[in-house]
């Protein structure tokens, strides 16, 4: 049954990033995040929110975290992140107030999107809506459930990841 596969896959579908080895030194990231919505039984208005950090030089996915539109959620993005990001990046995202309490205020700068300085993050959310039509805002392809939602977002950035190194 095709129900059977889709949940196979995404439970066999790695959440954490795997990126090309980087050196410490001058890193830029962009982040942002693009909500999306899941069919419950129980809520019927079930936004989830893809909170995503984007490497500009390299383009590749470094971030991503699922949930809900918070300072929580801000900290899990923050957490999903490689370690040589935290340590080493600046970090451009728009002016919400949950990344002021979670990336570190030596290296965060908020931006308005007329600098260009999150173009690069802002056009990849547009790319999701593209490729994952359970992305799109009007759509018959919504996810019906929670996990395979977040399966199908993780295995579009291991799938983009792959397609930038090789």
């Amino acid at each position: 049954m095709l129900q059977d596969y889709v949940n196979k896959k995404s439970a066999e579908t790695p959440r954490e990033i795997k990126v090309l080895d980087k050196p410490k030194g001058k890193m830029t990231i962009e982040c942002d995040e693009m909500w999306s919505f899941v069919e419950n039984v129980e809520n019927k208005e079930n936004k989830q929110w893809i909170w995503l950090a984007l490497d500009t030089k390299t383009r590749e996915i470094v971030g991503v975290y699922v949930g809900e539109r918070s300072r929580e959620s801000a900290k899990k993005l923050w957490k999903s992140l490689p370690p040589v990001y935290r340590q080493c990046a600046v970090f451009y995202t728009d002016f919400w107030e949950a990344y002021n309490t979670v990336i570190p205020k030596k290296r965060h700068k908020p931006v308005g999107k007329e600098t260009g300085k999150t173009n690069h993050i802002e056009r990849l959310n547009n790319t999701l809506r593209q490729r994952i039509s359970r992305l799109v805002r009007k759509t018959l392809s919504f996810s019906k459930k929670l996990e395979n939602h977040i399966g199908a977002i993780w295995y579009f950035v291991h799938y983009y990841n792959k397609c930038l190194s090789g």
